[in-house]
């Protein structure tokens, strides 16, 4: 029986990132962590050393009307966060300014909306460059190569002590280049993979600097 349209999509985008990128950078499932809570604080008290990279999956999406034109710039076509999204999106902001977790700006956002407007509602919209490096997977088209090689590099270039580098994206591109470490449960929106850069990405957990008990996965 052939594999429905989007497997085999999957499987050679898999293919394409692993001819571009190398092998992913971890295997187990990743467990999402509260940051307010204590298991959490390792990772926020290395996050506020600075040199590291948070890829944030866009906010809240629930209940919102799935993708249909896939093409950049037409809002209406895609599925965008939802009211809750937006607050959970300046919660994000607001988490990590009290928790004291540096940020180099500009923050880089991807240019569907859902990733655009939840950098723009954390952190400002003066404060955040929209970037097609940071393109969501369907949306990508015949530049799937070069997006997920864009990806990597985003991941994997230093980041000076003293402030984090923020990517906000999408979950599909992180399962594409971490595999399993992304996959099932670990990625919620809203939350964040942080990683250690160079010279490859060196998972380190996943934060959710503002949680939606019960929420987190979408049905499109």
């Amino acid at each position: 029986m052939p594999l429905p349209m989007l497997s085999l999509r999957f499987l050679a985008a898999c293919a394409i990132a692993a001819t571009w990128l190398g092998a992913p950078a971890a295997a187990r499932e990743l467990v999402p962590l509260d940051a307010s809570s204590p298991a959490a604080r390792p990772l926020v008290d290395r996050l506020r050393q600075g040199g590291l990279v948070l890829y944030f999956r866009h906010a809240d999406t629930a209940g919102m009307p799935c993708d249909s034109s896939y093409r950049i710039g037409d809002r209406a076509g895609q599925r965008n966060i939802s009211a809750r999204g937006r607050e959970q999106s300046r919660r994000i902001g607001a988490a990590l300014r009290a928790l004291g977790i540096p940020v180099a700006f500009p923050v880089l956002a991807g240019p569907v909306f859902r990733a655009r407007d939840t950098a723009e509602e954390a952190f400002g919209a003066g404060q955040v460059a929209v970037i097609d490096g940071l393109t969501a997977d369907d949306f990508a088209g015949s530049r799937l190569g070069w997006v997920l090689s864009e990806h990597r590099r985003l991941m994997a270039d230093p980041v000076p002590a003293g402030a984090n580098r923020i990517l906000v994206g999408h979950r599909t591109p992180a399962m594409m280049l971490f595999g399993e470490a992304a996959g099932g449960q670990a990625f919620p929106e809203g939350s964040a993979i942080v990683m250690e850069p160079a010279p490859a990405p060196r998972l380190l957990g996943v934060l959710m600097p503002a949680p939606i008990p019960g929420a987190g996965f979408h049905n499109c």
